[in-house]
């Protein structure tokens, strides 16, 4: 289970508030689990998990697994929750430079035509035997009318059709049930299809086809993923002091005026992670003037880059840290004959126990510097904890933005730009 952090962080607020945001916490989460509160048409997330698809992951699972046996490069044609889960739990439990299977590529989440040139050419270049690449494209959006997304579908299948002969089993929309121009095509080409359940959206979609199938084609065991969401979900339903706890923390930096969450890890496998809920948190609470800003950062990478902000900047952030407890490798510092750098000290040291020490020291100087940190912890960065992790937050966004009084499943405001951008384009 999902383990919390406060220990540091309750220093910044009183005992009374504390207990009255809890209360106000479990009233939230009342509303997601009766279905009462607004946009509650959008909580098939919470579905799924309650009576799981064993048949679909199955489907998934072994359409992946073909898929893999014949595939060079799979491409994931999608913005938005469309590609952001599936990226994350990828880069977080794929080996960054020796992954087997397919290479997974992505496409259609912007619109940089030297990007989509240069992935053309990419894809066009034979391998090192000679031999043309095998590519499978695998396209996701309710709609299909997405520009970004659309507009890559639109280069990369042109080529794919003149290409291969066998097209159509190269290509895999995941899209609405009914409905839209996606579906239309799908219709013209007889591309396979997979269903986005209608009563979830695009940042709530990572267990569903959505991230799935690209997850499974990347080698990852879809049902210990999913399963972990699962027992998440069952724990949560009856043991709800974790995800109340962490919700009235945030309702009450929100309250004190805290203006942003800085979310990272010690761990670069996690960065992926920390963008996916970048999403999830932005576009769920950003409305009507509410809402933190979710900012990512890499430690300790950006703790020479942005960590002299954190440390003496305006004191209106809050932190959460992603915190794997289990060492994710063994590999320690190699011993040498000379000290001239100055590292005995660590000679033979693991590294995780550096980068934990660096993260303890940080949390430290953080606090110290008056920012309130949480840090949200899994014993072992694996498929289970992962799934476990992504409950988690869905959940907790849910509650947490009800405390807020807004509606945690609608993104009026990413129309805007969409209407503008088509004016300009001269789009009727």
């Amino acid at each position: 289970m999902i383990n919390v952090d406060l220990n540091e962080a309750l220093g910044f607020i009183e005992d009374s508030e504390f207990e009255e945001a809890i209360d106000l916490a479990n009233n939230a989460f009342t509303k997601v689990v009766d279905g009462t509160g607004p946009g509650n048409d959008w909580l098939g997330w919470r579905r799924i998990l309650a009576e799981p698809n064993d048949a679909e992951l199955d489907r998934i699972a072994r359409h992946a697994a073909k898929i893999r046996e014949d595939a060079d490069v799979f491409i994931v044609c999608g913005i938005g929750g469309s590609f952001t889960g599936a990226k994350a739990i990828i880069e977080a439990l794929n080996l960054p430079f020796n992954s087997s299977g397919p290479e997974i590529l992505f496409a259609g989440h912007h619109m940089s035509g030297r990007y989509l040139e240069q992935l053309m050419k990419y894809l066009q270049t034979p391998k090192s035997d000679g031999e043309p690449k095998s590519v499978y494209l695998n396209v996701i959006s309710k709609s299909g009318s997405t520009l970004e997304t659309a507009l890559a579908f639109r280069t990369i299948r042109k080529w794919m059709h003149e290409f291969y002969d066998d097209v159509k089993d190269r290509i895999i929309a995941t899209t609405g049930e009914t409905g839209g121009v996606l579906n239309k095509i799908i219709d013209e080409e007889g591309y396979s299809k997979y269903i986005i359940p209608e009563d979830i959206g695009g940042r709530y979609s990572v267990l569903t086809p959505v991230g799935l199938l690209p997850i499974s084609v990347g080698g990852i065991d879809i049902q210990t993923l999913y399963y972990g969401a699962v027992s998440e979900y069952e724990h949560l339903e009856n043991d709800t002091e974790t995800v109340l706890n962490y919700s009235a923390f945030r309702y009450l930096m929100h309250k004190k005026g805290v203006a942003l969450d800085v979310i990272g890890s010690f761990e670069p496998e996690l960065m992926g992670f920390a963008y996916w809920t970048q999403q999830l948190l932005g576009e769920s609470e950003g409305k009507e003037g509410m809402g933190l800003f979710p900012a990512v950062a890499g430690y300790s990478t950006d703790l020479h880059s942005i960590g002299q902000m954190i440390q003496q900047g305006q004191r209106n952030m809050m932190e959460t840290l992603f915190v794997v407890d289990s060492p994710i490798s063994k590999f320690s510092v190699p011993k040498v004959n000379s000290d001239t750098d100055q590292l005995g000290y660590l000679d033979g040291k693991l590294f995780h126990e550096i980068n934990k020490s660096a993260q303890q020291g940080t949390v430290q100087a953080h606090l110290e510097g008056g920012v309130p940190v949480v840090k949200i912890i899994i014993e072992k960065l694996n498929a289970q904890q992962l799934g476990q992790l992504i409950y988690f937050y869905e959940l907790m966004t849910a509650v947490y933005v009800y405390m807020l009084n807004v509606n945690p499943f609608n993104q009026p405001g990413v129309e805007n730009y969409k209407q503008a951008m088509y004016r300009l384009l001269g789009k009727k």
